[in-house]
């Protein structure tokens, strides 16, 4: 998976440079965002027993842009010069999205998590369920209003100020004679074209057998649930799109780096998030929002760590290793968090698409 996600990852970056700066960021983000789009279609074709994994997947990829590949972006920049500065549009623009996204996947767990508990409320399993999924798929459609009011954004009312912010990277990287004229391209567009053809097929079929894995993975390895959602799987999926931030980190490239991890995170947040969920509600699939909420708290508070970061527009390589440590310690208790308990002989199979509901049930009781 990780080189063919590695050729998209290339392909894609030779492409985005015979396009319009702005529009080539963008580009290049989706085509990035290919590879966990394929992963998550992949899981919920299969069933309903990979919803959990799913779940923790779209998390862990946004802690995997936000902790770990900007945390790697600050450090290694940081290694070469004392600070580096980027372009508040950028930072305040990325982080406004992260927490309005944040909201909309945190709310239905709250939704969830309230009425569980509650001794003033009559409501059942089902019902709560049922409410659970049509906010789920409600909360969907109005992220993908975001996403798209966000490109809007970009590409149209502020497009001369993106446009000046990636050239002036560009300038500044000539100036410090860090690496090679970005005009030179390695490839040309049908090449480029062909090259993403045949690595966007290579990703799909690898991540068909990847799946058929995790099941194994999960009960004969004994790796939890969590950790293989929120670490392993993301770090597989989005290891080419972080070396190529860290390598625009490298060389001083600090907006065109923030972009693509920003960026990134959105897309999964606003973009594939959403697309998930409807993908899965016609196909009859039980895929909603409701994680857990430990997935829950976790997002949110890595959400405001690096806004708190990015709020005066420069990072330096202890903010970077900061980033790291966050991502390790959330990793090291998504390794010991425990698989929920899973009923043998349902409908869907006996596994893990009834474990929350079965978990919730005793904790009612």
């Amino acid at each position: 998976m990780v080189p063919a996600a590695n050729l998209v990852g290339f392909a894609g970056q030779e492409l985005a440079r015979k396009l319009p700066k702005v529009f080539g960021v963008i580009f290049e983000t989706t085509i990035g965002s290919v590879v966990e789009l394929i992963l998550f279609m992949v899981l919920i074709k299969k069933g309903e027993q990979s919803i959990p994994v799913i779940k923790a997947a779209i998390l862990g990829s946004i802690l995997a842009n936000l902790l770990l590949c900007l945390g790697m972006c600050f450090f290694v920049g940081g290694m070469r010069r004392d600070e580096q500065e980027f372009h508040e549009a950028i930072s305040e623009a990325g982080t406004g999205l992260m927490l309005v996204a944040g909201m909309g996947l945190v709310v239905p767990a709250a939704f969830s998590t309230a009425l569980t508990g509650s001794t003033t409320l009559t409501v059942t399993q089902a019902s709560l369920a049922a409410s659970i999924l049509k906010i789920s798929r409600a909360t969907a459609v109005v992220l993908l209003v975001a996403y798209a009011a966000h490109v809007f954004f970009q590409m149209r009312t502020h497009h001369s100020l993106y446009e000046d912010i990636l050239e002036t990277d560009e300038h500044k990287e000539k100036d410090e004679g860090l690496h090679k004229d970005p005009s030179k391209t390695r490839l040309t567009f049908t090449e480029c074209v062909i090259a993403l053809l045949f690595a966007v097929t290579c990703v799909a079929l690898i991540a068909v057998f990847l799946v058929e894995q995790i099941e194994n993975i999960v009960q004969e390895r004994g790796i939890s649930d969590s950790f293989m959602g929120l670490i392993l799987v993301p770090l597989v999926e989005k290891t080419a799109e972080h070396l190529t931030a860290i390598d625009e980190a490298w060389d001083n490239q600090t907006n065109h780096a923030l972009s693509s991890v920003l960026g990134a995170s959105v897309q999964t947040a606003l973009l594939s998030t959403p697309l998930v969920v409807l993908v899965g509600w016609g196909l009859n699939r039980n895929m909603d929002l409701n994680f857990e909420l430990f997935d829950a708290i976790v997002l949110i508070l890595a959400i405001l760590v690096v806004g708190n970061f990015l709020r005066d527009g420069k990072s330096n390589y202890l903010e970077g290793l900061l980033c790291l440590l966050v991502y390790v310690i959330i990793a090291i208790a998504a390794f010991f968090y425990p698989n929920p308990i899973r009923s043998e002989g349902t409908a869907t199979g006996g596994g893990v698409a009834s474990s929350e509901h079965a978990k919730r049930l005793l904790t009612t009781t």
